[in-house]
């Protein structure tokens, strides 16, 4: 097992006294991420929307890290102004960031594509528009101080097999897809630049928007195991985070998306996977050993 002088030497954007900014960071992944990178001894600076399990989280992370490496934010991701306060906040309370996880995100389905435009335009505020309001408000001081870093964006597997169910959910993450692949070419091409781009793709997720559980289901991960599997595959270099879980290996994953894929390439209907007519293929497509 990895220790974590190992990570942080391959690693140096989290190596001990150096910030990590979390966005969505008083439950499920984001307290997981908090929890770990404290125990590294990173300064952490928490942010969600405020109440008690802000107040309840920072005192998690403070027992670990310590009353003066915790900074909690109240902020709404989906107002830029807000996150560019935060990065104000955060440069003159700790300095340099060397990691920004934009993890928040909500769940709420608003329904059909033709239904609830606010509550759509409000969804996509928060899982799109707040990942690109975290990266405009630190990428920029990021690059300019010239030190290694990370910008980890959490997307989803709907984002990429799309699956019916909740199409504003699908849409934002699918966003997030296309806009951190384009986040990580635009790095790589900066003169100078050490800071990377990654997506974390995390699977079937006990988190705060499990619908309809209050314990962790059989088939879920947790988001300390999550971020464990986050940190092993920075440490690999790769840019899809793509996580299992207790009821998906990553074969099944592979296969889900390359039968995805397929429906363009093939042409047959949209989200053919769970069309009437395709459903023997799809199963029979499953079963392939090679």
């Amino acid at each position: 097992m990895t220790t974590d002088a190992e990570i942080q030497t391959a690693l140096p954007a989290l190596a001990s006294g150096n910030v990590a900014v979390i966005t969505g960071a008083a439950s499920g992944i984001g307290l997981a991420a908090a929890k770990r990178l404290a125990a590294m001894g990173m300064n952490i600076v928490l942010v969600d929307i405020g109440g008690a399990r802000l107040d309840e989280a920072r005192r998690a992370v403070a027992a670990i890290a310590g009353d003066s490496a915790v900074l909690a934010v109240a902020t709404d991701v989906s107002k830029a102004d807000e996150l560019d306060r935060l990065a104000e906040r955060t440069f003159g309370a700790f300095g340099d960031v060397s990691l920004l996880m934009n993890n928040a995100g909500v769940g709420n389905n608003p329904g059909k594509p033709w239904e609830n435009r606010d509550a759509w335009k409000r969804l996509l505020d928060i899982n799109f528009w707040g990942v690109v309001h975290g990266v405009e408000a630190f990428a920029p001081r990021m690059l300019a101080a010239g030190k290694p870093g990370l910008i980890v964006n959490t997307g989803s597997k709907q984002g990429i097999t799309t699956p019916p169910g909740n199409l504003a959910y699908n849409v934002s993450k699918a966003g997030v897809k296309t806009y951190t692949e384009g986040l990580a070419h635009a790095l790589r091409n900066e003169p100078g630049a050490s800071v990377a781009a990654h997506l974390l793709i995390p699977g079937f997720t006990f988190t705060g928007l499990t619908e309809g559980a209050t314990e962790k289901p059989a088939g879920a991960w947790t988001g300390e195991q999550v971020i464990d599997f986050m940190l092993a595959s920075l440490l690999r270099g790769d840019f899809y985070i793509l996580c299992p879980d207790n009821e998906a290996t990553r074969s099944m994953d592979e296969k889900r998306m390359g039968w995805a894929i397929g429906d363009l390439i093939e042409n047959r209907p949209a989200l053919s996977r769970w069309h009437p007519d395709y459903k023997d293929a799809f199963a029979a497509f499953m079963t392939r050993t090679a």
